[in-house]
């Protein structure tokens, strides 16, 4: 079929692009600004008078115009909203400013190929199950309005069912692409999406961590694999998910060293070196694999010592795990930890200098209480043990709405409120062993983990967000000792839920969190299946890197080489190219029969069982005629409907109707079909 460019469109066309205009865009109302939201509306709105009937194309001046202020906003807000987020606009408002100046059929299909170019960029950056069936399907529409350019006089039923029938048929290739195709690497980086961070900073103060106990979301998802080919990890006091080193302080707030900082700002051009132990060392190691939700962060998280064979993942020389890119979308990554090794034996002196820096005449009778404990306790690991009990004897109380603080955090903590939380008790720990003369530093991450035993993962959400602390010894390297298990051991032991009511914590801002579903059994573990099948999409399609690729191949051709996986191409391929051919009609087979046909049939076999049967070579007129003279005085009714459906048969079959005439023709044979058939296995 020859393309006429200047055919005017159909409704049934202009019917589906109105659709498929809201499908395509509504997924990137995050990303679009309210000015090229306001400019969609008005191309939209625009665009149902004309369908109605009620107003004519716009002018040219209007959509010039729209166009020059919309390119003038966006010159003036990409530097706030990123380099990304502005092309992503620009692409928008190009989609709907050529959507409201359509007059021709080319500009239909140039509106199709953007709508297919804005799903494949909503994809980049939304990747859950239900936003790759939700584009999957916006897909099956955008294919449906390139359907009726060519199909115009077909009903809106048929152009769905032809776009849905294609799309299905290409899976096959897509997904022989998906398991074959080898994994690169992207070869560009993208601009910064200037998006809203979540989850821990890299600055922490007192109130931080408790604004994370208060969310409800998920931070990351980690299936252990252990050699036994259970999926258990450690116990929950072991699980202490590393992701910051805070070494600075200041009186109020814990930073990063800037020289760690200088580190990762250089981490892509000059990764890092810590090197993992060899194949042939004997220490204790657990595997596992990490799923992290976006952040927009760098940081990810490990269990000590961690270590990733991923190309995008560094390990750290304060042995955290840093991704090169920000993880703007969900990140998987493998990784192996050694919880048995010892962590820098050896200090140098610039870091053991920083971290026993304290700021000056900051917290004096903090500062007093560790000169007592390192006059009291001579031996560092005595020492570090006598103030771990110091928070179990004396009077402490762990609270997530601590009293506030003044000038002199610490000591107004230690000494007049005497509650906080895990950051409260971190940052008075470090700074008592580091007036003592102890290197100590402070570390943020995640403590424990909602295991899923029907999938066998744990999900690690905000509110499970802690602060720890490291101290240093001669020989023995940075151990943890956290100062919130002598206060409230359940935390650690138990998880957050033993320790605090969720419904005052992290599910007080979050009235429409799956988690309520926690206190009643039955609805807890529909949402777990829920959350299970969620996570095997992020396993087996957003993880599927060149292990598991491998391990798929091995499955199905046993040793994998790269004949046996031309081999399965090319046997793929014709499979593929058989059913495509298939379906076009170039092979002689015998097709299904037409459903029109079909039914007239049997009703026709139903009468010939009454004894008015049609005789081989009748018109169905004919035919029609005789049942009326057979049945008109002791079944009038059947006689009428048989006449009117016949009637109805041969106008679909034979006569050029119009659409509108075909769909109404549809419909009464429809229901005449049914009438009779009812009517016949009654008699």
């Amino acid at each position: 079929m020859t393309d006429n460019f200047d055919t005017i469109i159909s409704r049934n066309t202009l019917f589906w692009l109105l659709i498929t205009n809201v499908a395509i865009l509504s997924p990137l109302h995050e990303q679009a600004t309210l000015w090229s939201l306001g400019i969609c509306a008005i191309c939209f709105i625009w665009r149902v008078g004309i369908f109605l009937g009620k107003v004519a194309a716009p002018p040219k001046i209007l959509v010039t115009s729209l166009a020059i202020g919309a390119a003038i906003t966006l010159a003036l807000v990409s530097s706030e909203i990123g380099l990304l987020n502005a092309l992503v606009n620009l692409l928008i408002l190009g989609y709907a400013l050529k959507y409201i100046e359509m007059r021709e059929l080319r500009d239909v299909k140039a509106i199709v190929l953007v709508g297919y170019f804005l799903i494949a960029l909503t994809l980049l950056d939304q990747q859950s199950m239900l936003n790759t069936l939700h584009l999957l399907a916006v897909t099956v529409l955008n294919t449906g309005v390139l359907i009726s350019v060519y199909q115009d006089k077909s009903n809106k039923a048929a152009n769905l069912s032809f776009s849905l029938k294609l799309v299905l048929q290409s899976l096959p290739l897509a997904i022989l692409l998906f398991v074959v195709f080898p994994r690169l690497s992207p070869l560009w980086l993208v601009p910064n999406m200037k998006a809203a961070t979540t989850g821990l900073s890299d600055e922490v103060s007192f109130g931080d961590i408790s604004k994370l106990t208060r969310s409800a979301e998920l931070a990351f998802r980690a299936g252990f694999e252990n050699p036994d080919g259970s999926t258990l990890g450690p116990a929950n006091k072991d699980l202490y998910w590393r992701t910051l080193v805070m070494e600075n302080y200041d009186g109020k707030t814990w930073r990063q060293d800037p020289s760690i900082q200088q580190v990762q700002h250089q981490a892509y051009f000059q990764q890092p070196e810590r090197q993992a132990p060899s194949a042939n060392d004997m220490s204790r190691k657990i595997n596992y694999v990490v799923i992290s939700e976006p952040s927009h962060q760098k940081w990810l998280y490990g269990l000590d010592e961690a270590f990733s064979q991923n190309d995008l993942v560094v390990e750290l020389a304060d042995y955290r795990l840093f991704s090169l890119r920000p993880v703007d979308q969900r990140m998987s990554y493998r990784v192996t930890s050694y919880p048995d090794l010892i962590m820098d034996p050896k200090l140098d002196r610039n870091t053991k200098l920083i971290n026993l820096t304290l700021p000056s005449n900051s917290n004096p009778k903090t500062r007093k209480l560790g000169l007592q404990f390192a006059k009291d306790y001579p031996d560092p690991q005595a020492r570090i043990n006598a103030m771990m009990n110091y928070f179990s004897v004396q009077a402490y109380y762990y609270t997530l709405s601590p009293p506030s603080v003044g000038g002199q955090q610490i000591d107004d903590f230690m000494f007049e409120n005497r509650a906080g939380f895990c950051a409260h008790y971190a940052s008075a720990m470090v700074f008592m062993a580091r007036a003592s003369g102890i290197p100590t530093r402070m570390v943020t991450g995640y403590q424990g983990g909602e295991y899923n035993a029907k999938a066998g993962y744990y999900s690690v959400y905000q509110y499970m967000a802690h602060a720890w602390t490291e101290v240093w010894f001669e020989g023995l390297g940075w151990q943890r000792f956290d100062p919130t298990a002598m206060i409230a051991p359940q935390r650690i032991l138990d998880g957050f839920d033993a320790t605090f009511d969720s419904q005052s914590s992290y599910l007080q801002d979050s009235p429409f969190s799956s988690l309520h579903m926690k206190q009643y059994p039955w609805l807890n573990e529909l949402r777990q299946q829920l959350a299970s099948v969620d996570y095997y999409w992020s396993v087996w399609v957003l993880g599927f890197d060149e292990q598991r690729k491998q391990q798929v191949l091995a499955r199905l051709l046993g040793d994998v080489s790269s004949s046996k996986i031309a081999l399965l191409m090319i046997f793929s391929f014709m499979i593929i190219a058989l059913m495509i051919a298939y379906y076009a009609g170039l092979f002689n087979v015998d097709r299904q029969q037409d459903p029109l046909n079909k039914r007239y049939q049997i009703i026709c076999q139903r009468l010939a069982q009454k004894g008015i049967a049609r005789q081989q070579g009748q018109a169905s007129s004919d035919y029609a005629a005789a049942v009326n003279a057979h049945l008109s005085a002791l079944s009038p009714q059947i006689a009428s409907d048989f006449t009117a459906l016949s009637n109805a048969f041969v106008a679909l079959k034979y006569q050029p109707l119009t659409v509108q005439q075909a769909q109404q023709r549809q419909q009464q044979f429809k229901q005449l079909y049914r009438r009779l058939r009812l009517r016949l296995l009654r008699r």
